[in-house]
């Protein structure tokens, strides 16, 4: 096969067939776009002599079947990894930069050195080894679908014991989402120390106060 690039678009079967050989880690990350809270990427080795039937982009299941996938990924793969970066990273060094972060994090943590890491998305972090951004990656690459899993299951579970701490927020619902409720939860309450300052939303409500 010709020389795979580092960003894949429109990935073929035989692509994926190809660049999922030897050991391979798929990172994905879950919570750039919200207000509050970490940025929380996965990075998964599955286990090629244990498949796991069903694996696809953790937007796409429902939170049953994400459930049911999280135990029996933690179950059968032979490592994983969670970064993260904190929201006081993300205000200092901006959001796509605590991405990356969080990134090599997760795969630094992996308790097996990868040979290969694919990543979702157009563009991927210095891991130090071969690494490929597959766009759409998380839909199509089993190792990717299963690290978006790991890291939406980790931080919605997050999210639901910050809504257990406030309540008044409605985190549990909106996973600190800028949705009207959480925009509204901000005006009567104001900004919690898990607020990502650096966010138009909340720098403008800081800025009034």
């Amino acid at each position: 096969m010709s020389r795979i690039p580092a960003v894949i678009k429109g990935i073929t079967p035989e692509q994926v067939e190809y660049i999922s050989r030897g050991v391979v880690a798929g990172v994905d990350e879950v919570g750039r776009g919200p207000l509050v809270g970490d940025v929380v990427t996965a990075a998964v080795i599955l286990d090629p002599n244990n498949p796991i039937t069903g694996l696809n982009d953790s937007k796409k299941l429902t939170e049953k079947r994400r459930e049911a996938l999280y135990i029996e990924i933690i179950d059968k793969a032979l490592a994983i990894s969670v970064g993260r970066a904190s929201p006081i990273e993300i205000d200092k060094i901006n959001i796509l930069h605590a991405t990356m972060l969080a990134m090599q994090r997760a795969v630094s943590g992996l308790s097996i050195q990868p040979e290969r890491v694919l990543v979702d998305g157009n563009r991927s972090p210095d891991f130090g080894i071969q690494s490929h951004a597959i766009i759409k990656g998380d839909g199509l690459v089993a190792a990717i679908s299963a690290a978006s899993i790991i890291a939406k299951v980790t931080r919605d579970r997050e999210m639901a014991e910050l809504d257990a701490r406030y309540p008044q927020y409605g985190f549990a619902n909106h996973k600190g989402y800028p949705t009207k409720a959480h925009f509204e939860a901000l005006e009567t309450h104001g900004v919690l120390d898990e607020h990502r300052k650096s966010f138009k939303p909340v720098m403008a409500l800081l800025d009034r106060s």
